[in-house]
């Protein structure tokens, strides 16, 4: 029998995946403040393991493993009327540009679709040339641009 020499799964988070999930969260988003020009006083460095667990307790929480050891993560949130909001999607710095987002996105496309939902919608920042080239590549586009967090942030939408 051959032994598997990489395998990956993607799984809803429970309790316990709390600390991974904070640490991939918390390196994606230093990297996103840095590509941004941010400073780093955003909401996603500031949340606390009560608000990954209510999250985890009130949306659909995601976690990629890649030989048991988490590497990305992702949340949605279900909204009325067939719509869902995605959120703090975030991959392991040593794991970016090797397909775990874009696993990680087709499992939110699953999920969409067994949720009846028609529109997605995220915000990034509009300066962030590569996660914009990322979301288009996924069926996204721009809707609108806004400033009520102090930068130009990108909604943008997928329409299923």
């Amino acid at each position: 029998m051959e032994k598997s020499l990489y395998a990956f799964e993607v799984k809803a988070a429970a309790e316990e995946d709390i600390p991974a999930i904070h640490k991939i969260t918390h390196d994606a988003f230093l990297k996103y403040c840095e590509m941004a020009g941010l400073d780093y006083n955003i909401e996603a460095l500031n949340e606390t393991y009560e608000d990954i667990l209510d999250d985890i307790n009130n949306k659909n929480v995601f976690v990629v493993r890649i030989d048991n050891e988490p590497v990305g993560a992702v949340r949605i949130e279900l909204l009325p009327d067939s719509e869902a909001y995605l959120s703090r999607f975030a991959v392991a710095s040593s794991n970016r540009n090797n397909g775990i987002g874009k696993i990680l996105m087709k499992v939110v496309d699953k999920v969409m679709k067994e949720n009846n939902v028609k529109t997605l919608r995220l915000h990034t920042s509009s300066k962030v040339t590569a996660l914009i080239r990322f979301y288009y590549g996924r069926g996204f586009y721009i809707s609108d641009v806004e400033y009520s967090r102090g930068y130009p942030r990108a909604e943008l939408i997928k329409e299923y």
